[in-house]
């Protein structure tokens, strides 16, 4: 991955910092990062052993450290999920066709300034929870913004 452009002059674009768990990969992300959403479909559970929360940014904005540490798993023909080698934190869901990726919202360091919006595939949950946060939920992956 590559970093951000550059920011407009006179401006000064977020950055947003994050690592796996042992430091091998550490990542920015430069500008806002957009409203998480809360997966529970079956892969996602069982890659994070619970629901995966991301943040789904412009892959030109992420910039990665370690790289070589990332270890990606082809899920489906379409996604891949990376993961750090050596600690096996979860890191990232590149839909491998578009030009974003989510990025693991517990990696980051710190406040993200963020707040979840939409829990998707909620038909998939675990039995042994139960969504109560007043966040809207999607059996599947809700229909784009008109």
């Amino acid at each position: 991955m590559t970093s951000a452009s550059e920011p407009e002059p006179g401006s000064i674009a977020a950055e947003h910092r994050g690592s796996c768990l042992c430091g091998a990969v550490r990542f920015t992300v430069t500008g806002d990062l957009p409203a998480p959403d809360a997966c529970h479909c079956s892969q996602c559970r069982k890659q994070s052993g619970h629901f995966f929360a991301s943040t789904d940014v412009p892959k030109s904005a992420l910039a990665i450290e370690g790289e070589a540490q990332v270890t990606w798993f082809q899920s489906s023909e379409k996604v891949r999920r990376g993961f750090c080698a050596v600690c096996g934190s979860t890191l990232f869901w590149d839909p491998l066709f578009r030009d974003w990726i989510g990025v693991a919202m517990g990696a980051f360091d710190g406040a993200t300034g963020t707040r979840l919006h939409v829990h998707i595939h909620t038909a998939a949950k675990g039995d042994y929870y139960l969504i109560a946060d007043g966040v809207e939920q999607f059996e599947t992956v809700p229909p784009p913004a008109s």
